[in-house]
């Protein structure tokens, strides 16, 4: 008898209560990713369906999942349209996107360092100032900026695409903050052995913070490729065109070239899906070493 109210009063049935609601949330994650994926991937379903299909198959009142007919000639068709040079813009976006972010890089990253290292009685107020520019909406800056470059003969070049990026107070800041907790053993080593500010970031501090540059590389590399009203004023010339600028141009007051359109934004995003294959990881690595704290 003993024995048996000993059985009963085990807490065997509250375990296996408690694992019962494990697996039920263990589901219900599963269930939510899943959910998130789809979601997620649909677009891009939606892009890569249409990009192979005919005006019918888009327009069609019945839904397939895929054409009985993919149309792989699409591909060339959207190259060998003499009236949208995709191939320039391509190529136009490419360079305004890997010189454009370079260029922030280094620049950016120098000011950070310069306001988180290097003493100097106003940096604090340098650093405010600098801060002060991410509370001015664009579009204040962007007629004078147009007027700036117009006047320098920029218009229909990369020039004026590019250097007028070139500076991002929101990258500096990211840096500085970034630099604040930077191993500060690490840059008395490197002046001990004689090293300057300079000498020191070089050889130091950019080696060492190659995962931060790499994840805000991409996101750069990303903002300037998608950028589409910039390029659009500047760009007035076909040969200047940004892909973006080149994708607008499929839709008109006058048709809508829909097969080409999917297809040229398959095209289009194929680079940033690489970009983000392989540098995701930097992302959030970089993210969470932004160090957003005084």
């Amino acid at each position: 008898m003993a024995a048996a109210e000993r059985t009963a009063g085990t807490p065997q049935p509250i375990g296996y209560s408690r694992s019962g609601i494990g697996r039920i949330t263990l589901v219900l994650r599963w269930i939510a990713l899943a959910i998130a994926v789809i979601l997620f991937l649909l677009p891009f379903y939606l892009v890569l369906r249409n990009a192979l299909a005919t005006e019918a198959d888009i327009t069609a009142p019945e839904w397939t999942l895929f054409p009985k007919d993919l149309q792989w000639g699409n591909i060339s068709e959207l190259f060998n349209d003499e009236s949208v040079p995709i191939a320039r813009a391509l190529w136009n976006s490419a360079v305004v996107g890997v010189l454009g972010t370079a260029g922030q890089l280094l620049l950016a990253s120098m000011a950070g360092y310069g306001l988180a290292r290097i003493p100097y009685k106003h940096a604090d107020k340098v650093f405010y100032a600098v801060v002060a520019t991410l509370m001015i909406p664009g579009a204040v800056t962007f007629i004078p900026s147009f007027i700036v470059v117009s006047s320098l003969g920029w218009v229909s070049s990369l020039r004026g695409l590019i250097i007028p990026t070139l500076f991002s107070g929101f990258a500096a800041f990211l840096f500085r903050q970034y630099f604040l907790s930077f191993p500060r053993e690490l840059e008395e080593a490197a002046r001990v052995d004689g090293a300057g500010h300079f000498g020191t970031f070089w050889r130091i501090v950019v080696p060492n913070s190659l995962p931060f540059f790499a994840a805000l590389a991409a996101i750069t590399f990303i903002g300037n490729w998608n950028s589409f009203l910039w390029p659009l004023v500047i760009g007035q010339d076909s040969s200047s065109w940004t892909i973006q600028v080149a994708l607008s141009t499929y839709v008109t007051a006058q048709t809508i070239n829909i097969h080409q359109l999917f297809m040229a934004v398959a095209v289009s995003i194929l680079p940033l899906v690489l970009i983000f294959a392989f540098l995701q990881r930097y992302l959030i690595q970089g993210v969470t070493q932004s160090g957003i704290k005084d």
